[in-house]
């Protein structure tokens, strides 16, 4: 989901306005007040996205949330934004329920959260369980004791169970409310015994627009894109005999004030929390050239280059590297407040120095490039600095060259690659490098945003371009 908390002019006529909480509770309150029966489902990710909630750290998001009262939430990556602690006290103040069947306290095998939820609506049974993404278990990495089913045989085998063990005949529906990418969705649909009864999947973290749903094993799989720009609305009919879906109608909403009125009260709720978070974040850092805008994660962008030749600047680097999805927000300045540039990369994070041989740097590349990850929402691509410049062949499926200040990589020689904490902490996955190979990092810095705040306040009218620093062929 993440959450925009206020809605925007549509720019394409006078006074529309689109998405917001504001709307979005305006149209759940529609809904709910026009139809019997009507369950209102998150699929993960309802922290981040927004300045308030970064400065409340979610206390804000669980807040309002309370008030839209979604009848059942599962987890997405974003809920660990603030560590697993923090996220057992939001779990706390939620009013609804948080279901996950596949986070695990290793010592015990015991699960996190409740695995999943009953909801009797109008007599009919109803159960959800939830099952989050591998990007969990890559947050989790520095608490040894957590661990995750993350394969989709392992997830399969998670859902299995909690039917055999806890449905009955009495459940008249089972959903699986997932954060694994609608690519994964299918794969686990194919994936799940037919006798064990799941009639749908809702899922996120793809942030995939469906026009129609997916049907896979007899299965509907449903997701409704990315933020409160719009939702989606399933209308079903239930056969109570054959606890089967015999009647579906399957829309994505858009969120606007032609849909429904703004609920004023929850209006008034989110402008108290902005009011404070603008008397903080108002001030002026400094001032670009112009807007830097960020379009899209798998390719470079004006303002990845610039935030990736800050990095480099910090120490001696040859090389550095900003996951792309970092940079939250489509754009920077040309006047940039705290607030806009905590809004654009609102990860407090370090960074780590790595010391590689070129060998290395050229493996990290062909892994960071090759075409399967660039797969839209589901990418971990990155930004890179002024004087790298990489060149991937996607007929042939390789690095084509590799150069750092004009000089090719060469095998035997020696660079300094700095990256994110997370990154680092999962360098398998995200760089192509297992633990042993980047040992021997060093902290460069334990504040990304101090770095970024620093270097924007002391150099004015900075201006970058794309400049085929990465380019595919």
């Amino acid at each position: 989901m993440t959450c925009d908390f206020l809605a925007e002019a549509s720019g394409a006529e006078e006074g529309h306005l689109i998405g917001g909480l504001s709307l979005l509770s305006g149209y759940i309150n529609k809904v709910r007040q026009e139809e019997k029966n009507v369950l209102y489902v998150i699929s993960g990710d309802m922290l981040q996205g927004s300045m308030i909630d970064t400065e409340f750290r979610g206390l804000s998001t669980i807040e309002i949330m309370n008030y839209l009262s979604p009848d059942v939430v599962t987890l997405g990556n974003h809920e660990l934004d603030y560590g697993f602690p923090h996220l057992l006290f939001l779990e706390k103040m939620a009013t609804f329920p948080i279901i996950n069947a596949n986070l695990y306290i290793k010592k015990y095998s015991k699960r996190l959260m409740n695995p999943y939820v009953i909801l009797n609506v109008d007599g009919f049974d109803i159960m959800f369980i939830g099952i989050v993404t591998e990007l969990v278990l890559q947050s989790l990495k520095r608490d040894t004791s957590i661990s995750t089913f993350v394969g989709l045989e392992d997830a399969a085998a998670e859902v299995g169970k909690i039917c055999n063990a806890y449905k009955n005949e009495d459940i008249d529906l089972t959903v699986l409310l997932t954060h694994i990418g609608f690519e994964e969705d299918k794969k686990l649909a194919a994936m799940l015994d037919p006798a064990w009864g799941v009639d749908m999947i809702i899922g996120g973290h793809s942030h995939t627009f469906l026009e129609q749903p997916a049907q896979v094993n007899n299965i509907l799989i449903a997701q409704a894109a990315v933020g409160t720009d719009q939702i989606g609305r399933f209308d079903i009919t239930v056969d109570d005999d054959t606890n089967s879906i015999v009647e579906w109608k399957w829309q994505l909403i858009p969120i606007d004030n032609k849909v429904a009125q703004p609920d004023e009260t929850l209006e008034n709720f989110i402008a108290t929390y902005k009011e404070a978070v603008d008397r903080k974040y108002n001030r002026i850092v400094g001032r670009l050239v112009r807007k830097l805008i960020h379009p899209k994660r798998e390719q470079e962008t004006e303002l990845g280059n610039l935030i990736a030749d800050i990095f480099a600047q910090i120490d001696m680097l040859d090389v550095a590297l900003v996951g792309s999805g970092s940079i939250r927000g489509t754009e920077l300045g040309p006047l940039v407040t705290l607030g806009d540039l905590k809004k654009v990369y609102p990860y407090d994070d370090g960074l780590y120095k790595i010391k590689i041989t070129g060998a290395q740097l050229r493996k990290i590349f062909a892994h960071i490039m090759r075409p399967e990850n660039r797969i839209p929402g589901e990418s971990q691509c990155f930004q890179v600095n002024k004087g790298v410049q990489a060149v991937y062949n996607d007929t042939e499926k390789r690095l084509e060259s590799l150069s750092v200040n004009g000089q090719p990589v060469q095998d035997d020689n020696q660079y300094t690659v700095c990256v994110e904490n997370f990154h680092y902490k999962n360098s398998l996955k995200n760089l192509g490098l297992t633990p042993e190979e980047v040992a021997n990092a060093k902290v460069v810095t334990t504040s990304v945003q101090d770095v970024l705040e620093e270097y924007l306040g002391s150099h004015q009218h900075l201006d970058r371009h794309v400049e085929g620093r990465l380019i595919y062929k």
